[in-house]
């Protein structure tokens, strides 16, 4: 019999606590390469403080997590943010174009995308000939894609969405859903997405973790999870 292949990501016992309360609790977890898990749970469950701590925006209290069994805490933040790349809820946009939010990442590290790389990266997301569209005249629908088109430029190699999509009508929504899809079909990335939406859920994910009150309490497919809702 063939081994299993290694996890991707492997989450051990990962705890979070901020001003004496308790926000993460023992969460373990297993995602392999190529996998798209999403994250579901009540308000206040610890969805959005569980991506946060995969790459660092806050740390853990205790535990951790290794990256194809590298103990992320040997890499550096910035390097940790390029490979698991996070778009959040609300695309936060640097003031100026497309283009130059695009260019962002890359130039932090001495690297200079040409025009061609932005406008493929624009394409990828459904945009083309945004490059120098000011962002305040952006919708909705189109902020989110040039997050996404910016986190992509860094190459990661997982995607952290954290509801991006809770803040769009629903046409918009299932664009960017497919949008996603798309994407991390195409470039066989990992993918973990915080969602309240269990249709949306159901639509991505091929396995499921349901947080309750800081805790796993469930994972499996969409329908080992959820039943007949």
């Amino acid at each position: 019999m063939m081994a299993a292949s290694a996890p991707f990501l492997r989450i051990e016992h990962l705890c979070r606590t901020a001003n004496g309360r308790s926000i993460i609790k023992d969460v373990s977890l297993e995602v392999h390469h190529g996998e798209v898990v999403a994250i579901v749970g009540p308000s206040g469950s610890g969805k959005s403080s569980l991506l946060r701590l995969l790459n660092r925006l806050d740390e853990p209290t205790a535990g951790t997590c290794f990256i194809e069994e590298r103990d992320y805490r040997e890499i550096s933040p910035r390097m940790l943010r390029r490979r698991l790349g996070m778009v959040l809820q609300t695309p936060f946009l640097f003031a100026g174009t497309v283009g130059d939010n695009i260019r962002f990442g890359p130039s932090q590290r001495g690297e200079s995308l040409t025009e061609e790389a932005v406008n493929q990266l624009l394409d990828q997301v459904s945009l083309p000939g945004f490059s120098e569209r000011a962002v305040q005249n952006l919708s909705g629908g189109e902020a989110q894609r040039v997050a996404i088109a910016r986190c992509l430029a860094n190459e990661p190699e997982v995607l952290l969405l954290d509801e991006p999509t809770s803040a769009l009508d629903d046409a918009v929504k299932r664009d960017v859903e497919s949008l996603v899809q798309r994407i991390v079909i195409a470039r066989r990335l990992t993918c973990l997405i915080v969602t309240h939406d269990l249709a949306q859920a159901r639509r991505v994910a091929k396995r499921v973790v349901l947080l309750e009150q800081g805790r796993i309490s469930r994972i499996g497919s969409p329908e080992e999870v959820f039943g007949g809702r």
